[in-house]
C-alpha cells in the first residue's frame, strides 16, 4: 500500500512515504529535498542519469533538479523527506547565493540522524522552536559536508522563459508568445530549455501550477481558490496532475496539513 504523509513547521515540508507500486512523474521542486532511504532501494533519474540510493542513503536534490522516483523492485521503500526553500536556506547558513550539493547520494551517519530527527520532529507536530534548532543543527552539517558554491546559474534566456511561465500560471501555455518574445522558433526553445532544466517547458509550467496550488492550499486551506488561481479545469485535474508530483492528491494534502 502506498502511502504519502506530509506535514509542515518552522518553513520546512516533512513527507513520510512508503511506495510499492508509484512511479513519481518526471518534476523538479523550487525548494531543495533532502531525505534518507529507510528500507529498500530508492530509484531514480537525476541530471541524465540512474540513481539508487541503498538504505541508509542521504538524498540531496537540488532545487529545480528534474528527477522521477519508484521503488527499485517489487520489496518497495520507505524513506522520509525535508522540503526547504532556498531562501531559508540561505539565511540560516549565512551564504550570499544559492548554493548546491556537489554529490547526489552520501552514507554519512551523523547527517542521516539529523534528517531523521528533524523529520520526526516536523511529523510528530513537535514545539516549531524545537524544528528550528535541529533545522540549524541539520544545516550546520550540511554545509561541513556537501555544498559546494560552484552553480552555473540560468542562462539570461532560460531565466526570462521562466519568469514568463510563471507569470501566467492561470492560463494555459502561450508557447509561440514565449517564443516571440524570445526571438527564437518553437523547437530551438523547447531544445534549449529541456537542455538546461532537463524538463519540457510544458512539464516545467506544469509543475510550477503544482507547485503554486500546493502554496495557495497551506496558506488559505481552500482547495477550490487553488483550482480557479492556477488554472484547473476542475478539483479532479487539479488533483491527478498534483499526486504524480506529490504521490498524493490535492484534497489529502490539505486534510493531513490541518
Amino acid at each position: 500500500m502506498d502511502k504519502f504523509i506530509y506535514k509542515k513547521s518552522a518553513g520546512i515540508t516533512a513527507l513520510s512515504a512508503s511506495i510499492t507500486d508509484f512511479t513519481y512523474k518526471k518534476h523538479a521542486h523550487k525548494e531543495y529535498a533532502i531525505g534518507v532511504t529507510l528500507r529498500g532501494i530508492q530509484h531514480y533519474n537525476l541530471d541524465g542519469s540512474l540513481q539508487l540510493s541503498y538504505q541508509n542513503g542521504v538524498m540531496l536534490f537540488n532545487p529545480e533538479q528534474a528527477h522521477d522516483g519508484m521503488a527499485h523492485d517489487e520489496t518497495g521503500l520507505d524513506y522520509v523527506m525535508l522540503y526547504i526553500e532556498p531562501q531559508l536556506l540561505l539565511e540560516i547558513s549565512e551564504k550570499k547565493d544559492i548554493v548546491r550539493f556537489s554529490t547526489p547520494i552520501v552514507y554519512d551517519h551523523r547527517l542521516e540522524q539529523k534528517i531523521l530527527s528533524l523529520s520526526n520532529a516536523i511529523l510528530n507536530g513537535k514545539d516549531e522552536a524545537l524544528c528550528s534548532e535541529l533545522f540549524l543543527s541539520l544545516t550546520d552539517s550540511l554545509i561541513q559536508t556537501n555544498l559546494s558554491t560552484d552553480y552555473k546559474k540560468d542562462n539570461a534566456l532560460i531565466s526570462k522563459a521562466k519568469d514568463m511561465l510563471y507569470a501566467n500560471l492561470e492560463n494555459v501555455l502561450k508557447l509561440d508568445e514565449v517564443c516571440k518574445e524570445l526571438h527564437l522558433s518553437k523547437f530551438q526553445f523547447i531544445r534549449l530549455f529541456k537542455a538546461h532544466t532537463g524538463i519540457s517547458p510544458y512539464q516545467y509550467f506544469l509543475n510550477c501550477k503544482i507547485e503554486r496550488a500546493k502554496q495557495l492550499i497551506e496558506k488559505k486551506g481552500d482547495i477550490y481558490s487553488a483550482v480557479s488561481e492556477c488554472g484547473f479545469v476542475d478539483l479532479s485535474h487539479l488533483n491527478k496532475h498534483f499526486k504524480s508530483v506529490y504521490g498524493t492528491t490535492a484534497f489529502e494534502y490539505m486534510t493531513h496539513l490541518n
